[in-house]
């Protein structure tokens, strides 16, 4: 049983070492020790695939990877991210994932769309740095496909280095010209080790074409039902098992090479193929659309801080734990706060901008800006 194994005691172990109390919530483990304090640790309450999932415990990980605000910090060094998506039917989905961005604590929020919507997507707030530079089929004669495609990266290219995390997919659509292109995008942040959040359209770009995240351990999906049903099909040639929905999930992420999965529900159930874990904090029982989009911009941050903080930590041990699990744990928790404070404020009318006003708020609670 891969409990059991060598390796997956050492990774629970480097979890469990970074717990802010003495122990982790494994069954039949009564003996504890002393352990850092809560201002020098990370808790991620993590379990195998074979054993129940727990609780993360969300709070402390949002402190601990949350950057303190600092006279000394010049603009971009809490985070620049980039949205790749915006077409002519949908301007609101990438503006809600850029603007979110923003409002959780990046100093920089790129769009990078089509033409069409570019205009649309400035209108919105002048906060965000919008490229209209993608281009859809109707635009572009079969001759010119291969040199605009060509164009097009190589602009995006020029500014790639600079991004902490992109989020692609935030609508995108499904046009078979813009996804090739976004495609190639994809390739090239993967080259240049930029971590890549994936949702929305992105997730049907992927789904039929796994060798773009295939193995990529900076790569994060984030799918909703109906897009996590879709995966499970594609990949593991089945259907979805809630009995032992932990399972199928690690079994997911490994099957496409140890990516990281947070699978959206009443609880965000969140795995990369080595360990487990979930956040259940309620937030709203009202849908509106463009939630995805929020947390897709949430988890983009807090994964760039998640790996800046463990790149640059004195702790070694804390080299071992995955940032994209903390981002998604992070963003999750903050989007469910956010939603919570929203709903309580304004019940059914609560719609997406509702919830973006108060992410400030919801971090705030949970990490004061003066810690």
């Amino acid at each position: 049983m891969w409990a059991a194994s060598p390796a997956f005691r050492r990774r629970l172990f480097l979890l469990r070492s970074l717990s802010p109390s003495p122990c982790a919530a494994l069954p039949g483990n009564a003996a504890c020790s002393s352990s850092p304090s809560p201002s020098t640790s990370i808790r991620v309450n993590a379990m195998s695939a074979s054993g129940p999932v727990y609780e993360a415990d969300a709070e402390a990980v949002v402190r601990r990877i949350t950057p303190p605000l600092d006279r000394a910090r010049h603009k971009g060094q809490a985070g620049k991210i980039a949205v790749i998506g915006g077409c002519r039917e949908y301007t609101g989905a990438p503006y809600f994932a850029a603007i979110s961005a923003l409002k959780v604590g990046a100093d920089l929020s790129h769009v990078f769309c089509t033409r069409d919507a570019a205009t649309v997507i400035k209108s919105y707030s002048p906060e965000l740095i919008v490229h209209p530079i993608l281009e859809e089929s109707y635009s572009v004669s079969d001759g010119e496909r291969e040199s605009v495609s060509s164009r097009i990266l190589t602009e995006v290219a020029k500014w790639m280095e600079r991004f902490d995390c992109i989020v692609v997919g935030p609508g995108l659509g499904r046009d078979s010209f813009l996804l090739d292109c976004v495609s190639n995008i994809m390739r090239h942040a993967r080259q240049a080790n930029i971590p890549t959040v994936v949702d929305g359209d992105g997730l049907f770009l992927i789904t039929n074409n796994l060798s773009l995240v295939e193995g990529n351990l900076l790569a994060i999906l984030t799918p909703n039902v109906y897009e996590y049903k879709r995966l499970v099909q594609k990949v593991l040639n089945c259907e979805v098992n809630e009995e032992n929905a932990s399972e199928q999930l690690t079994a997911l992420c490994q099957k496409i090479g140890g990516i990281t999965i947070m699978r959206k529900g009443k609880a965000d159930i969140i795995s990369d193929g080595k360990t487990v874990t979930q956040v259940s904090t309620f937030g709203s029982p009202r849908r509106c659309g463009g939630q995805g989009d929020i947390l897709s911009g949430s988890v983009a941050v807090f994964a760039s801080w998640a790996r800046h903080f463990l790149l640059t930590n004195e702790y070694p041990t804390e080299k071992s734990v995955n940032p994209m699990m903390l981002g998604c744990i992070a963003g999750s928790l903050l989007l469910r706060k956010a939603a919570s404070h929203a709903f309580e404020k304004n019940k059914r009318s609560t719609v997406t901008t509702d919830i973006i006003e108060l992410l400030g708020k919801s971090l705030e609670d949970i990490c004061p800006a003066g810690h």
